[in-house]
């Protein structure tokens, strides 16, 4: 979590705070106490409705981070089928096809990662794809076996091109700005409606103000972290392609 993130968090529950003893100040509990009834219903309502948002969003965020997990890995899968049938294609096509799989592989790891933080892509990256495309299609087979390679090959380099589309596409955020505004929106008035109780307890209505701004602020900034899968403190690391790189034979 980002110094910005505690910085909203904490911020919203001291404006609480100092809000719920304004309005104990000006607007004394028992002119409120009259509007209990009904402003406990109308809250009941609203509370309902926002929790209904807010957990639809919790969840499709949480669902679009796995969906950009699982994408890396069929990534790496179809790049490690790539190298695999390099190493049995005839020298020296197969070692320059399985180099370029070892290639992208690192710069996926060590340049193009970090630049997906920012919402950007690898042009080399993209660069390495297309030559192991070239390599593979510029294969010859001569024979039954050397044709199923051959077919094995262009079905696995078109995955790795697929599943890299989808990868570079989850990069950006999964809430609009509409959502958003309807989110906070709904977090003002859901928080906004316990100001309207009228409590003779000041410190009980102040714990009850205070634990309901927590649980939406900090629902809201989970949002937030989550709205892009490869940064914010559930980011995804590119622990697909570092097992796929630690687990080879020596090059040829």
């Amino acid at each position: 979590m980002s110094w910005s993130d505690l910085l909203v968090f904490f911020g919203s529950l001291a404006f609480a705070g100092v809000l719920l003893w304004a309005v104990q100040r000006f607007v004394p509990h028992p002119s409120r106490e009259g509007s209990n009834d009904v402003a406990g219903f109308i809250f009941a309502g609203v509370g309902v409705l926002y929790a209904v948002l807010l957990g639809f969003v919790v969840i499709s965020v949480w669902e679009n981070v796995d969906a950009a997990r699982q994408t890396t890995f069929k990534e790496a899968d179809a790049l490690a089928g790539v190298y695999w049938i390099s190493r049995e294609m005839p020298l020296p096509l197969g070692a320059t096809i399985e180099h370029a799989t070892l290639a992208y592989a690192h710069t996926v790891e060590d340049d193009e990662w970090p630049l997906m933080a920012d919402h950007k892509s690898s042009p080399q990256a993209t660069q390495e794809v297309y030559a192991i495309r070239n390599a593979v299609n510029s294969y010859q087979p001569t024979t039954p076996a050397q044709q199923v390679l051959f077919d094995h090959a262009v079905t696995h380099v078109e995955d790795l091109a697929t599943e890299r589309r989808e990868r570079l596409t989850e990069v950006e955020d999964s809430v609009p700005p509409i959502l958003w505004g309807a989110l906070i929106l709904g977090a003002v008035l859901t928080i906004g409606f316990t100001y309207l109780f009228g409590l003779s307890n000041t410190l009980a209505h102040a714990l009850m103000v205070l634990s309901l701004t927590a649980l939406v602020v900090g629902s809201l900034v989970l949002i937030k972290e989550m709205n892009y899968p490869f940064n914010g403190v559930t980011k995804i690391e590119p622990t697909a392609f570092k097992v796929f790189l630690d687990r080879l034979p020596a090059p040829r």
